[in-house]
């Protein structure tokens, strides 16, 4: 019995050192027992961490938490304690319950009280929505009339907006929406804002007594708050120069005083010097027809000084960003392309393309002039140029840097709360960041970078063999035949019509992995009865509808291939639950609702849309009469928040609850809220895999129904020593598999597009060297980008004396379900997508995956027959380096979006929201501060108006915010397609065997201030072709990708409809687009870098841009991105140049102009770059490098 327990005890030690060294790099055994035996001594937790603080041990607490659980659920002396503690609960779960409390009091902004919301019934239309949010938000509980001044909100923290929204109530009034049924649909969405409210009345209406004397007063004139573009104002001379005068503006609100150019004084006249016509003090007509900033541009020849008519009214100037260069005519005199809605004249010039003069060539000019070489009316460029630099009263204004710093300052709500002032330890993906199977997930991306590289150089080498001809030889020879006898154009014209030609552009492999006929799915001479009642399910119909009757909620346990999501949802309504509403069954993926959707009306028998149909993100295919209605969890949770009782509904089914996606999460604990207020609502949450306890356990410990399904016994083999190229391992193990095992198919897990068409080629090119003699083994890869016909060749059975090998990612894991598959090979990968609160971005790393995820793919080989699973790791790293489960998407994915619909639905006390895993603190508390940046938060964290529309749309916050600012800077039509295209994952198709030509096409579409704008230029050029499949083709676009963008818009403008927000096209002035975007796109802003790339405004993070961007090696100081991806390097995806100036309009709370009087940071960080000089050492310029003469001038010695 002694050595059981040294045995645990080592085991415990063992344990204690791998925790050390992942947390602090030190592996020390002595290390670890002491530590253990300072917990062994210690009462609770408490007094242990208390131990290790009076020792000076700085041990971070996630490692302290770690050690205490260890020693409490290993340690021999420390089980029986455990088991005495309430109920199962050790000390360690003690610790938990009391930092609650400790938690409350640290991050107050998390736990704010939620609102008690008093749902009515929804009802149909807009109306029924908008007071539905509005009671969401949270409203004052005494009306403001009673209490004027008892409680102030704060207002927005986004200080950019107009004086009107300062002045909006907070909540949407009864007698606001009976006025919406009366007014006009040609009236802005927000007349209902225009007007002063009640208490703005009364106290007009007291001021006005007071002062009776203002209503004899003549009304006074307009003023404007800034000039308008091309409108007439008089004005009076204020200074005269050589190059012009300046003009005071009347009418417009301040001092704003503009340039009349001596070219723009008199038209037809020349005039040798302004004061010939004006001065000082003299009263002018001037039109404004340039503004830059605050350089505006005045003429005086363009309007008649009598009556102050314009001379020369604008005309409506065309549309469509940059269309010229795509050949695009438009209709209509004006060419407009945007047919969407009306266009206003531009608010704004654009930018001079051209080159600013230096001072030397200004210089050069105006001496030339002085001289009466030339005339200054030949150089009107010169003085406004000149000009640029000066201020209204004719004072040089230096051309400075401008820098822009991220504010020190916390949303008020979060004082003391933010990454700033706590040190908050993230999740960890991987559970040992030092083990085996991570380095190899690291030296694997690092090899597979290289052999990519390898790649690239054999085909360039091959290239440049092909092109090596000489061509003087044959020239040179005088017998050689004429017709040999050719041009080096002729030789290229002929190798790019071979190029065009050329039939086996498609790679070796592919086209033999190619399918001849095409195919569709599993054949059978099954009916469509007999294939329902031939599935798993169907033996267990009566108990399944027997236990739903019976209890409120359950788990349903089943294989995949089972039936669960086809039949259970049928069962139900033939029994009579959709008698009382809405069949509900939720989906994580949106090609799965279709493709489910489709199967289940096909077995009913009625078409798609009717009795069965589904819901994804913008396209509904349901009608009054649906019964049974598939969608994705994020389409529910939408609903949710309308409808929070889901009234529509009397079943709803959570499918594939075991891939936790966020919406799921956040289902879970929704519905159970609405079971407790509607008893009759009936939730099954269904799973693949086996770890359905605590699905039971959060749902207070409901039953779980297990479907069995055809399992056979599997034998899994290890590998003795860990692999370090996990790629190669798998493709031996695979040719091994193959020569050596009886028949059986081949499942190989693998983890992309990428690495599964990398090793499809290298096995393809191995099989081909072993010879005609070798039994063929039929390589099927399969991946989302892959098509239809190409993927359904997997369930095809191999012909006979063949095998078949299947190259998949982790969707053959619980997805699709694959007969005839006896060997599993698992390197034990997976590609996620992890986010870092810190960083703010999104990293897609190849990490191990869980011990569930092991034992499901284990499980894929014995569905037919016995099988056997070759795992490419150790026992000990299955043991030690992997999670349990998958750490679920809730942990590691931007929390932004959900919490907006939370805070949407009156759910503020986030902290003790009823998660199944709380997300990280630190990922709450970015999502907060940025929904505060967004003005999408007051002050008291929360729901601000602007922040309650962005909950309407179904996208990002950013994105949402994107699309209502638009509306109020009039380019709210080319904002539509802009977003419509980002919802796509890639528009652009480039073929390895043409990239060189689909890269041409694309650089026709290319905007020279970035990638927003080229997706604007995609979607017009299409439109303009009538929506055409060929041209898609022509172009090496994805007209699959554009058609579900026309979707998208079409529905986008359908809610802008609904919101009454008007479309309105820009035309050319793309540059009001560009600020759009940076009101909600501010926090993904770079600076180029003076070394390499760019870095981020925030945390200095080293980016670059993507080498399919628009602004590729181009000359862009200052970008914003959509999103940040680290694959070998962190990307900026879908990037636009921008002004710096934008960034602080866009977000005076969040950005600030740093102060000239010192450097700023960024200055500071920079290191000095000397000139270049190829005799000089790098380090040469520093003092402490320059030789100095010695006493006798014999130059020995050098600066200490």
């Amino acid at each position: 019995m002694d050595d059981l327990l040294n045995l645990e005890l080592l085991s415990l030690v063992s344990k204690v050192t791998s925790e050390l060294q992942n947390h602090l790099g030190v592996s020390d055994k002595t290390l670890a027992e002491f530590i253990i035996a300072q917990r062994v001594e210690a009462e609770d937790y408490d007094g242990f961490k208390k131990k290790l603080a009076g020792m000076g041990a700085d041990f971070p607490p996630s490692l302290v938490e770690s050690v205490d659980r260890l020693v409490l659920t290993m340690h021999p002396k420390m089980k029986g304690k455990a088991k005495k503690n309430s109920n199962g609960a050790g000390s360690s779960d003690e610790h938990h319950h009391r930092s609650a409390a400790e938690k409350d009091e640290i991050f107050r902004g998390l736990s704010v009280p939620d609102k008690p919301v008093a749902y009515d019934s929804i009802g149909d239309g807009v109306d029924a929505i908008d007071d539905t949010l509005a009671l969401l938000e949270g409203l004052e509980g005494k009306a403001r009339k009673d209490k004027p001044d008892s409680r102030k909100r704060s207002r927005s923290p986004d200080d950019g907006r107009d004086s009107r929204r300062k002045r909006r109530g907070r909540s949407r009034s009864r007698e606001r929406r009976k006025r919406d049924k009366y007014r006009s649909r040609s009236r802005s969405h927000d007349d209902y804002e225009s007007g002063p409210s009640l208490k703005q009345r009364s106290r007009r209406r007291n001021y006005d007594d007071e002062d009776d004397g203002r209503f004899r007063r003549a009304p006074e004139p307009e003023v404007d708050d800034a000039p308008q573009l091309n409108k007439v104002y008089s004005g009076h001379v204020t200074g005269i120069k050589d190059f012009g005068a300046f003009v005071n503006l009347h009418g417009v609100r301040g001092k704003v005083d503009g340039l009349v150019h001596i070219s723009r004084l008199v038209e037809g006249q020349r005039v040798n010097h302004p004061s010939d016509l004006l001065e000082k003090g003299q009263d002018v007509k001037v039109k404004v027809v340039n503004i830059e900033g605050n350089r505006i541009g005045l003429s005086m020849k363009e309007v008649d000084q009598e009556t102050g008519m314009n001379l020369y009214p604008e005309d409506r100037i065309s549309s469509g960003a940059n269309m010229q260069a795509l050949g695009g005519g438009g209709g209509g005199r004006n060419g407009n392309m945007f047919d969407d809605g009306p266009m206003p004249p531009p608010q704004h010039q654009p930018r001079r393309q051209k080159k600013r003069m230096t001072s030397p060539e200004r210089w050069e000019i105006r001496q030339l002039i002085a001289s009466g070489v030339a005339k200054a009316s030949d150089y009107p460029d010169l003085e406004e140029d000149y000009n640029a630099t000066l201020t209204g009263d004719g004072e040089l204004e230096l051309e400075q840097d401008v820098d822009i710093e991220v504010r020190e300052e916390e949303p008020p709500f979060l004082a003391g709360q933010t990454k700033q002032s706590l040190e908050l330890s993230p999740i960890r993906v991987v559970k040992a960041p030092d083990g085996s199977m991570n380095r190899a997930a690291m030296s694997g991306t690092a090899l597979a970078k290289e052999r990519k590289e390898l790649k690239q150089q054999e085909a360039e080498a091959a290239a440049a063999e092909d092109s090596k001809v000489d061509l003087s030889a044959q020239w040179n020879d005088p017998m050689a035949d004429p017709d040999k006898r050719k041009f080096a154009s002729d030789l290229r014209n002929a190798k790019s019509q071979m190029a065009q030609s050329k039939p086996d552009a498609v790679p070796e492999w592919k086209r033999a992995v190619a399918p001849k006929d095409q195919t569709f799915g599993k054949r059978t001479n099954m009916s469509i009865k007999d294939q329902r009642e031939s599935l798993p399910v169907f033996a267990f119909r009566r108990k399944f509808l027997d236990a739903v009757r019976e209890h409120q909620v359950m788990v349903v346990i089943g294989e995949t291939g089972s039936g669960k999501t086809t039949q259970l949802t049928q069962y139900l309504a033939e029994d009579g639950f959709a008698n009382d509403g809405v069949i509900g069954c939720t989906q994580p993926r949106r090609v799965a609702a279709m493709s489910v959707a489709k199967r289940v009306a096909e077995e009913v028998g009625t078409p798609l849309g009717e009795a069965v149909g589904y819901t994804i993100r913008f396209e509904d295919k349901t009608s009054p009469a649906t019964k049974i209605k598939y969608m994705t969890d994020g389409m529910l949770q939408r609903e949710i928040l309308v409808d929070p009782d889901l009234r529509r509904y009397s079943v709803i089914m959570l499918d594939e609850a075991h891939e936790r996606t966020i919406s799921t999460d956040v289902l879970f604990a929704l519905l159970k809220k609405t079971m407790k207020r509607r008893k009759d609502l009936k939730v099954i949450a269904t799973s693949a895999t086996l770890d359905a306890d605590k699905f039971s356990s959060y749902f207070d410990g409901c039953p779980i129904f297990t479907i069995p399904g055809r399992t056979f016994p599997v034998e899994v083999l290890y590998s003795r020593e860990p692999e370090s190229d996990y790629l190669d391992a798998a493709l031996v193990t695979v040719m091994q598999i193959h020569l050596t095992e009886p028949p059986g198919d081949i499942l190989l897990f693998l983890t992309g597009q990428e690495e599964i068409d990398t090793s499809a080629e290298i096995l393809y090119e191995r099989m081909k060297a072993l010879g005609p003699n070798v039994p063929e083994l039929i390589i099927l890869p399969v991946y989302s980008a892959l098509p239809n016909e190409m993927q359904s060749r997997i369930f095809d059975p191999a012909p006979p004396g063949c095998r078949k090998v299947v190259i998949a990612t982790n969707i053959a894991e619980t997805s699709i379900t694959i007969d005839n598959i006896y060997f599993v090979v698992d390197p034990g990968f997976v590609k996620q997508n992890a986010y870092d609160p810190k960083l703010g971005m999104d990293s897609l790393v190849v990490t191990p995956i869980s011990q569930a995820q092991a034992n499901q793919r284990a499980g894929r080989a014995g569905r037919t027959g016995p099988g056997k699973c070759f795992r490419l790791y150790t026992e000990a790293a299955y043991q030690s380096e992997m999670l349990p489960t998958t750490i679920p998407e809730i942990q590691r994915q931007n929390l932004s979006h959900v919490i907006l619909m939370l805070k949407a639905m009156g759910i503020n006390d986030l902290l003790h929201f009823d998660f199944m895993d709380p997300p990280p603190i630190n990922t709450m508390l970015t999502a907060l501060e940025e929904l505060y940046a967004l003005s999408a938060l007051d002050d008291e964290g929360l729901l601000t108006r602007l922040g309650r529309k962005m909950a309407d749309f179904p996208m990002e916050p950013s994105l949402a915010k994107v699309l209502i600012i638009s509306v109020d800077m009039k380019c709210s039509a080319e904002m539509l397609i802009i977003v419509a295209m980002l919802n796509l994952p890639n528009v652009f198709y480039r073929p390895k065997e043409k990239q060189s030509q689909a890269d041409q096409k694309k650089a026709k579409f290319h905007d020279p201030h970035g990638d927003h704008l080229t997706l604007l230029n995609v979607y017009n050029s299409w439109k303009q072709s009538s929506y055409s499949s060929p041209w898609c083709f022509e172009n090496f676009i994805q007209a699959r990708s554009m058609k579900r963008a026309k979707d998208v818009h079409d529905q986008l403008v359908k809610i802008m409809d609904r919101y009454r927000h008007p479309i309105v096209s820009c035309g050319r002035h793309t540059q009001i687009v560009r600020q759009a975007l940076c009101s909600g796109f501010f926090r993904n802003a770079a600076r180029k870098d003076p070394q390499e790339g760019y870095k981020t405004l925030i945390e200095g993070t080293p980016v670059y841009l993507h080498p399919s961007s628009a602004l590729f090696g181009k000359q862009a100081e200052w970008v914003i991105y959509h999103t940040l991806v680290l694959t070998t390097k962190e990307y900026m995806h879908c990037t636009t140049s921008i002004e710096p100036k934008w960034l602080v309009d866009a977000a005076p709370t969040f950005f600030k102009v740093a102060p000239t009087d010192r450097l700023s940071k960024r200055k500071q960080a920079e290191r000095i770059q000397p000139l270049h000089n190829k005799y000089a050492g790098e380090d040469d310029w520093r003092l402490s490098a320059q030789r100095k003469g010695g006493r006798g001038g014999g130059g020995g010695g050098t600066w200490g």
